[in-house]
């Protein structure tokens, strides 16, 4: 076993001085070997080869996927508009139909107050008709009572008040 770490031993040392001497022979060239002239035409080739495999892996693979989103998002993007548009006109038609039952409404209160106001008024011209008969008829039966009594006479209330009712009545 010795024997086999020796001879294992002795080819990564005989690795490592090759690795020196490539690099000792890219010191003496003096610079990087992917800058060495000599090696450019297999650089371009692998470069070539290397270019055309991304190619046809985006050609192939990536871009279809993509622009299968990209439709995907777009057929998305169309539909939610077309949705808006729709939601829009319905809120519009909505709004109409608001506005169209507040006019309604409106007017149908105003004629209801129109309504209960005529009938007020009604009632308070025959109050107000009522009252001035009966003032009439008081005051008449006041000024005839008095009347009576300055001219020296004696009335009584139950004849003055059916001789005014008598001449009120017509």
């Amino acid at each position: 076993m010795t024997t086999e770490a020796i001879d294992a031993a002795a080819g990564q040392a005989a690795e490592m001085a090759e690795a020196a001497g490539h690099a000792a022979e890219a010191a003496e060239k003096g610079g990087m070997p992917q800058l060495d002239f000599s090696t450019f035409p297999n650089q371009i080739f692998w470069l070539l080869i290397t270019l055309v495999v991304v190619y046809l892996i985006l050609s192939r693979m990536a871009l279809p996927r993509i622009s299968s989103v990209l439709a995907e998002r777009q057929g998305t993007i169309t539909n939610d508009l077309g949705a808006a548009e729709e939601l829009k006109l319905k809120a519009q038609e909505a709004e109409a139909a608001y506005n169209k039952a507040l006019a309604d409404a409106r007017s149908e209160a105003q004629r209801i107050a129109a309504e209960a106001k005529a009938e007020i008024q009604a009632d308070l011209d025959k109050a107000i008709a009522k009252a001035d008969a009966e003032i009439a008829a008081k005051s008449a039966a006041d000024v005839a009572k008095d009347l009576v009594t300055a001219l020296g006479g004696k009335a009584e209330a139950r004849t003055i008040k059916a001789a005014v009712v008598a001449r009120l009545k017509g």
